[in-house]
This record gives C-alpha cells, sequence and structure tokens, in this order.
C-alpha cells in the first residue's frame, strides 16, 4: 500500500511540474519576472519599438562555443515574445561558418546583426540598449560620414599591419559609416558632411592653420578623435606641435611627453587599461582589458573652460606598477632596466583616454595617448576594437540616438558573519539540526518498540 501511494504522489508531482512547463513555454507573456531589479523584463522603449515595426526584423547572433551565448537567448527571446510576431532570431557558429560571417560584415565574436528591408546593423554586443541602438538605426537611416586625416604621415586606412587601419575602416563601413579621407592643405576647410574628423597617429606636426580648421569645426558642433603617440616615435623631434597645445589649451587635455611604462604586462611598453569611467558611452560596456602598446599618458585639467566638461575614460590598474617614463634613452636600450624617478617621471594610475565635451556648442573631442591599438596589429587585442569604435560612435553623435531605461542590477554584499552569529550557525548546523532528527529517530524506534 505505502509502495502505491509513493507512486501515485510521484507521478503526480511528475505531471504536474510537466504541465506548468508547457503552460509557460506556450505562454510566456504571463510569466513573471521575480528578480529583484527586473534584469528578465524589457524596458519599456524597446517593447514599444518592437510593437511599432514597420517590417520583419531579424536577429543572426555570431557566437562560437567558447562565447556564451545564455543572456543573447534570453534577450532576444524577449524580444521575440513582445514583437507580436514581427522580429525572430537564430545563432550561427563564426567559426565553423566563417563565410557566413564574413558576408554579414562581422569581424569578431558574440556580435548581433540585425537585419530589415535588406539593410543591416550590427550590435557590438548583447546588450538591450546596443540592440536599441541598432534598431534605431535601421529605423532612422541618414548619412554618417566620418573622415581620416592625411598629410602628415598619419596611419593608411588602406594599409596593414602596425601602421594600417584597414580593420578599423571594415568595421566603420560594417556599420553604415561612409569613411573618407581629409587633406587640409589641400581643401583648406573641413567637409560640411563630416560627423567627425579622426586623426591617427601623425608623424609630422599640423599647421597652425590647420589646427585653426578644425577648432572651427568643433566650435560649431563637430568633432574629433586624435590618437597621438609618444613623440620619439614621431617625426616631431623638437618642432611646437600646434594639435596637442590646442587640445591642452582649449580642452584642458595635455599629452605628456613621456612613455608609459606598465610593469605587469609582459612587455612593459605595453599600457594595460583595466579601469574604465561607467558613466560615459564611450567606456560603459567595454569589459574586456584594452591593450596600448608604446602610449604617452594623458593629464586632464581640474578647471576647464567654462561648459567644458572632461572624463578619464580608460587608467592603469592603481594596484599595478605603471608610471610615465620620461627616460626614453632608457628604454631604447635592450635589456635596459628603467624604474620611477620621482622627480622627472609621473606616477600611476595613469589615464590612457580621456574625453572633452562642450555643452555650449555640441562639441566633442575623444584623444587617445597611442594609436597603435587602433592598427590593424592591435584592433582585434582584447577589448581595442570596441573602444575606438565607441570612440567613433560617441564623436559621431550616434550614443544619443536612444535613451533607454536601463535596469542598474542590484549590489548584494556579502559579509561572512563573526563572533556570536558564527557559532551560532556552528551548532545550529552540527549539533542542534542533526541532534533534532536524531532524537525524532530514536522516540520513533523507541515507540515502535513499545508498541511491537
Amino acid at each position: 500500500r505505502y509502495g502505491s501511494n509513493a507512486l501515485i504522489l510521484i507521478l503526480a508531482f511528475v505531471g504536474i511540474v510537466f504541465v506548468a512547463n508547457y503552460l509557460a513555454f506556450n505562454n510566456p507573456k504571463d510569466l513573471a519576472d521575480m528578480t529583484e531589479d527586473k534584469q528578465n523584463t524589457l524596458s519599456p522603449e524597446m517593447v514599444t519599438a518592437l510593437q511599432n515595426l514597420p517590417a520583419k526584423l531579424s536577429a543572426t547572433g555570431y557566437f562560437s562555443p567558447q562565447t556564451p551565448r545564455d543572456t543573447a537567448q534570453q534577450l532576444l527571446g524577449n524580444m521575440k515574445t513582445n514583437s507580436q510576431g514581427n522580429f525572430d532570431f537564430h545563432f550561427v557558429d563564426p567559426v565553423a561558418n566563417p563565410l557566413d560571417a564574413k558576408n554579414a560584415g562581422v569581424t569578431g565574436d558574440g556580435k548581433i546583426v540585425l537585419e530589415m528591408n535588406g539593410r543591416k546593423e550590427i550590435a557590438g554586443y548583447a546588450d538591450e540598449s546596443e540592440l536599441l541602438r541598432a534598431m534605431n538605426r535601421l529605423l532612422n537611416p541618414e548619412a554618417r560620414t566620418v573622415y581620416f586625416l592625411t598629410g602628415h604621415g598619419e596611419r593608411d586606412i588602406n594599409g596593414s599591419g602596425q601602421t594600417g587601419m584597414s580593420r578599423a575602416l571594415e568595421t566603420l563601413q560594417n556599420k553604415n559609416y561612409t569613411v573618407k579621407t581629409l587633406n587640409l592643405v589641400a581643401e583648406n576647410r573641413v567637409p560640411d558632411d563630416a560627423r567627425t574628423v579622426i586623426i591617427a597617429g601623425p608623424m609630422q606636426p599640423l599647421t597652425p592653420n590647420e589646427v585653426g580648421l578644425l577648432n572651427n569645426y568643433v566650435l560649431h558642433g563637430g568633432s574629433l578623435v586624435v590618437m597621438a603617440d609618444p613623440l620619439p616615435l614621431t617625426d616631431l623631434g623638437d618642432q611646437p606641435d600646434p594639435l596637442t597645445e590646442s587640445l591642452g589649451r582649449v580642452w584642458g587635455i595635455r599629452l605628456r611627453n613621456d612613455f608609459v611604462v606598465d610593469t605587469t604586462s609582459t612587455t612593459i611598453q605595453n599600457a594595460i587599461g583595466s579601469v574604465y569611467n561607467r558613466s560615459h558611452p564611450i567606456t560603459n560596456a567595454v569589459t574586456l582589458l584594452t591593450i596600448f602598446p608604446l602610449a604617452r599618458s594623458i593629464e586632464i585639467s581640474t578647471q576647464p573652460s567654462e561648459g567644458i566638461s572632461l572624463t578619464s575614460l580608460v587608467e592603469t590598474d592603481p594596484n599595478s606598477q605603471a608610471w610615465g617614463e620620461t627616460d626614453f634613452s632608457a628604454l631604447k636600450q635592450s635589456g635596459a632596466s628603467v624604474a620611477l624617478d620621482p622627480a622627472t617621471d609621473t606616477p600611476g594610475p595613469l589615464t590612457l583616454a580621456a574625453a572633452g565635451e562642450n555643452a555650449t556648442t555640441g562639441g566633442r573631442v575623444a584623444v587617445f595617448g597611442n594609436s597603435i591599438f587602433a592598427s590593424d596589429d592591435g584592433f582585434d587585442a582584447y577589448g581595442n576594437g570596441d573602444l575606438f569604435v565607441n570612440a567613433v560612435d560617441w564623436a559621431a553623435g550616434n550614443d544619443a540616438a536612444v535613451d533607454i531605461t536601463i535596469h542598474p542590477p542590484t549590489q548584494r554584499t556579502f559579509l561572512p558573519p563573526g563572533g556570536l552569529k558564527w557559532l551560532a550557525i556552528l551548532l545550529g548546523s552540527v549539533c542542534i539540526l542533526p541532534g533534532i532528527v536524531l532524537g525524532a529517530g530514536i522516540a520513533a524506534w523507541v515507540s515502535r518498540k513499545r508498541r511491537g
């Protein structure tokens, strides 16, 4: 009799679980988000956008087996549930299907391609705000032209290796940017369609006239992405550098004449960026380290001009042994040892990238003390490519396309119990609870013994 009852209870339990899962799978809208901070609930902006799609929207997630897709699966599933049948998705392994990834313009792992009416946009990571920005670009197509400055030995967008930026060019084009080059000596003006001007590692100084043209462009709402290498890597020598002087004077962003040494790196000349400003669009979603080979440090003014706000975007780890070295001769000598000299060097943590925005004019600048990180040799290393593209997006104004309600995760801190609490837990788990179970067993045994 007891065995039959147990079997019936087990079958009933299994049946209830099966029916509950079946109903949940077929009625996902009736599910309740029980997380404290509603991390499994889409924002109102995303739900509105999905329910007002003018055409079918599809998403393809390019995730290799080495990249977890659980977050993307859940997010895209929620989007499908709320799309009224206008959204669908699937996943592709870019390692097993490299041709599919190449045809889609995907050059990394964990990317999501959105497609509507034959047009595509790439979301760099599985994040609701990133997907909503990509959707917004699909729904509101417009010309987005960026210019790479030429004429001073800058990195070649069509070249390869350390001197080329073909990977950056390819990625920007895959994000629907029109990429052109600009020679200010020949043009004597910044084109009207320029969303931003990128200055990638000039070897020769810009002329005062060129800097004046760029300043005027930014004064009227334009933007710059400046990547300036340490002076020994350029042909500037002791010549004045109107560009960096202007950045310091106008914006309060000063590029130091030093060389970042980071002893935590396998190569001390490779500065490691590990501390990111989470309140800025350029770095709020960068999760991987960034590597800056042969970089110079940046100093940010504590009292910038009126209307200008400055942000330190990327810094070295405050616990690492990193500093700004000014003895360039020691670094050039093979096997030479270097050490921090407090009298001449700048101790860490050091700023490797900074941004400035003028609230009055709308002008923006993003400044990096290195250009190799965005070259073909560095673009695909860790978070380098994402950082560069994020900077271009922000400078071009594409960060403000969507104002999304983010669900900030609740911070939970575990504090180990101490003193009497720890003793109570120990006694309760080791002595009291086992003692109760043992006592109940003995009592039951004695009771049966008396009855029998």
